[in-house]
C-alpha cells in the first residue's frame, strides 16, 4: 500500500511557557501542504525498512516509521512488512517531514491490516511517537495547544494561495531551537489573529524563533525578505526553522535561489 506523507507549515507560533517535564507550550496552526515524502507498506516474510532520496541521519532501526509498526505492534498481532521510505521533505527543517512519516505509518498500517482504529485512537498513538505526530492522522487546519498536540478545528481556507517553501540547507535541531527560545504570553489568540485578512498577518503573525534564530542565521531573514519583494502577502519561518515560506496572490515568476536550496512551489 502507497501513500505520500505531506508536510506542514505553521502559521504563526508562540512559545508561551516551559512545563515541568522540559517540554514546552505553544500556540500555533498548523496548515497542511502538499510536498510529500512516498511510503509504501508491504506484507512481508520478515520485518525489512529501506530508505532512498534524502539521506537520513541516524540508525535506520530508530526511523519513526518503524517505531509506529512496534508500538502497534505491542497492541497488535501484526505480521511482518517491508517498509520503503522515499524521502523528499527536508530534515531539520520545521516541516514535520519525519512525524507525517510516522503517522501514515500508522494509517497505513491501520488500513491494511483492518484495525479498525478510529482517528481519535490513532492520535493517541500518534502522540506517543512526537509532539506533533497526531496533527497527520486528520490532516486538516487545526490551532495547536500544549507540546503542539492539542487540537482545536479552525475554519481557514488558503485556497487559492501559492506557497513558497525554500529550505536553505541549514539544520536547525530542536534543543537549538528551543534553547534560546525566551517564553512569552500572545497579545491575542490564534483563533483572532488567523481572522483578519491575509496581507495583515504581516504585522501581527509572529513564529517567536526568528527573534532567536535570524542572528545567527543571517541568511534566513534574507529569505523572508527575498519573498515579500517578490510580492508574497505574507512570509514566515515554519516552526523551529530552517525553511521559511510566503504566501502569493499570484505565482511568483521572479524567485531565484542557489541551485543546492530545496524549493518546493504550489497551490495550497
Amino acid at each position: 500500500m502507497l501513500n505520500f506523507p505531506n508536510a506542514k507549515i505553521n502559521l504563526g507560533l508562540y512559545v508561551t511557557e516551559k512545563r515541568p517535564d522540559g517540554f514546552h507550550n505553544l500556540q500555533t496552526c498548523f496548515y497542511p501542504v502538499r510536498w510529500c515524502d512516498a511510503l509504501e507498506i508491504l506484507p512481508s516474510e520478515q520485518l525489512q525498512f529501506d530508505m532512498t532520496g534524502l539521506p537520513v541521519p541516524g540508525n535506520p532501526d530508530t526511523n519513526l516509521c518503524l517505531k509506529a509498526y512496534k508500538l502497534l505492534q505491542q497492541d497488535y498481532d501484526l505480521p511482518p512488512v517491508h517498509m520503503h521510505l522515499h524521502k523528499v521533505i527536508p530534515m531539520g527543517a520545521g516541516l514535520g517531514g519525519g512525524s507525517a512519516d510516522a503517522a501514515f505509518a500508522l494509517r497505513i498500517l491501520n488500513q491494511l491490516f483492518e484495525l479498525g482504529l478510529e482517528e481519535e485512537a490513532l492520535e493517541d498513538y500518534a502522540r506517543q511517537l512526537g509532539s506533533d505526530c497526531a496533527f497527520f492522522i486528520r490532516n486538516k487546519p487545526v490551532v495547536a495547544t500544549g507540546r503542539g498536540d492539542i487540537f482545536t478545528p479552525i475554519s481557514l481556507d488558503l485556497s487559492g494561495y501559492t506557497c513558497v517553501i525554500v529550505h536553505p540547507g541549514i539544520h536547525i535541531t530542536t534543543a537549538e531551537a528551543y534553547g534560546s527560545i525566551k517564553p512569552q504570553q500572545p497579545s491575542c489568540t490564534m483563533e483572532m489573529l488567523l481572522k483578519q485578512d491575509v496581507k495583515v498577518w504581516k504585522e501581527v503573525l509572529k513564529n517567536d524563533f526568528e527573534e532567536a534564530l535570524f542572528p545567527k542565521y543571517p541568511e534566513l531573514p534574507r529569505l523572508k525578505e527575498q519573498l515579500y519583494e517578490a510580492g508574497a502577502s505574507y512570509a514566515a519561518m515554519t516552526g523551529s526553522g530552517s525553511a521559511v515560506y510566503g504566501l502569493f496572490k499570484e505565482a511568483p515568476a521572479n524567485l531565484i535561489f542557489p541551485a543546492h536550496y530545496a524549493v518546493w512551489q504550489g497551490l495550497l
